[in-house]
């Protein structure tokens, strides 16, 4: 399918763009040349995906703070500045571990091939060295929390380790996408308190059901070239029936957060911050049942555009909580 300027699909562009980057993004126009094929192994030119695993680390530290009698301080500003910062690293070395493991199905798919690896612009042996250097740095950050979040941190390289491999031999991969990508939620919490909760568990369950909504939309870019190479998605099992499926992971992502904010304020006798950080949810869901109106699943450019509002989908209960937790 060409593009809007008419480029067939899958035609690399000229000095190693990424098909589906952001034109005119800060890669490609101001970084170095040497630095551009590693910067895109961890998708800096798409930064949609770093939001995707921030936002919860941010649910999750200010859902604490507001259940917390003792309120926000400042070192719950530092857990969400060194979050924002690990989500970029972890974030680039799961998707450099992720072209890795899938270079020879990138190298068969029209919007992918463009990547680093199947291009040719850095090397399997490069991009590993790459990832490394990206975990370890993003290890040094997490050493800053509590043991807890730590031992935390490290568990969570185990839904990333699997993820790139789910859709080889499930229809649900997608879950394990939300498995991984929503851990931050469990983590921010605890680097709050020293322990975790049960609204950091049912947070982190409504953020696998959101996963669940915006990797559907993001999947059905792919179905046709996923199908003749075998690889399995939700947008493939689902198909036709994809609006019901997505209507009720909606439900249940805002029906489990709701609950989680209810649980985790419920003792602060704090009307006004209950009614802040619902307010949230409603949001929340409000945005999701916008974007399920307008998808056309047969419609790719229209499924990219609409994955990637969800940034703003996650930033509206992120805005509401830490607001709460302030009140």
């Amino acid at each position: 399918m060409p593009d809007p300027t008419g480029t067939p699909a899958g035609t690399p562009p000229s000095q190693g763009e990424v098909y589906d980057a952001y034109k005119g993004n800060w890669v490609d126009r101001y970084a170095p040349a040497w630095s551009r094929p590693y910067l895109r192994l961890s998708r800096a030119d798409r930064p949609i995906g770093t939001w995707l695993l921030l936002l919860p680390c941010w649910w999750g530290v200010a859902l604490a703070a507001a259940g917390d009698p003792a309120g926000a301080g400042w070192r719950d500003l530092w857990i969400a500045v060194a979050c924002a910062a690990g989500a970029f690293l972890m974030r680039g070395a799961g998707c450099t571990w992720n072209d890795i493991t899938d270079r020879e199905f990138d190298a068969a798919v029209a919007r992918t091939r463009s990547r680093p690896i199947p291009s040719g612009q850095v090397s399997a042996k490069q991009a590993a060295v790459w990832m490394a250097l990206q975990a370890l740095i993003a290890f040094c950050l997490l050493l800053t929390f509590n043991g807890a979040a730590i031992a935390l941190g490290v568990l969570s390289l185990l839904p990333v380790a699997v993820y790139p491999f789910a859709k080889r031999f499930t229809w649900w991969p997608q879950v394990f996408l939300g498995l991984a990508f929503n851990w931050g939620a469990l983590l921010a919490w605890t680097a709050h308190g020293g322990s975790l909760g049960w609204p950091a568990v049912i947070l982190y369950l409504a953020g696998i059901a959101w996963t669940l909504f915006y990797d559907t939309i993001y999947a059905h870019q792919d179905k046709e070239d996923d199908a003749l190479i075998g690889v399995k998605s939700t947008a493939r099992l689902f198909a036709q029936n994809t609006k019901p499926w997505l209507r009720a992971f909606l439900m249940i992502s805002v029906a489990l957060m709701a609950i989680a904010v209810i649980v985790a304020l419920v003792d602060t006798a704090n009307v006004l911050a209950m009614v802040l950080a619902l307010a949230g949810v409603w949001g929340f869901g409000w945005h999701m049942a916008w974007q399920l109106r307008r998808l056309d699943i047969d419609a790719p450019d229209l499924c990219l555009t609409l994955f990637r509002s969800n940034r703003d989908t996650g930033l509206i209960p992120a805005l509401f909580l830490a607001i709460a937790a302030l009140v």
